[in-house]
């Protein structure tokens, strides 16, 4: 894998609207959750490999369908919990991640690039989590 598979422009000038911001990490979690089927795919036929596929597969793909469905939440509340659950299923990949490299069972060499992005998506996750609980707090 080559870095411009993650190479989704997450830097923003201020005349960007909204709806280019909410496309690029829509595109960013789709282009990760591709990449991590495609580790998930490449594991050893064990039923232990088996087992760990499957989690990852779930856990990666959740993240881009609930912040999916937080973009027509309907209420501030209804957007933090769809949000935790996102940073939530992305901190179980990046376990899941993290176990597949510790038993060695994949052999490629982007496997960093992988859990690098998942850090990367998790911290924007707590962010903006952080900044929606923030607002909540201020509109009460």
């Amino acid at each position: 894998m080559n870095n411009e598979r993650f190479a989704v422009n997450f830097h923003f000038n201020q005349n960007e609207n909204v709806m280019e911001r909410k496309f690029d990490l829509d595109e960013r979690l789709i282009t990760f959750a591709a990449e991590a089927i495609r580790i998930s795919e490449s594991l050893p036929r064990s039923i232990a490999a088996a087992h760990l596929a499957g989690q990852l597969v779930r856990s990666c793909t959740s993240p881009a369908l609930n912040y999916g469905e937080a973009q027509s939440a309907e209420s501030r509340n209804d957007f933090i919990h769809k949000m935790k659950i996102s940073a939530k299923e992305l901190r179980e990949t990046f376990n899941c991640l993290r176990l597949i490299k510790k038993l060695n069972w994949y052999k490629g060499d982007d496997l960093n690039q992988v859990l690098d992005e998942n850090n990367q998506l998790i911290s924007i996750f707590v962010k903006s989590i952080e900044t929606a609980q923030r607002n909540n707090m201020k509109s009460k």
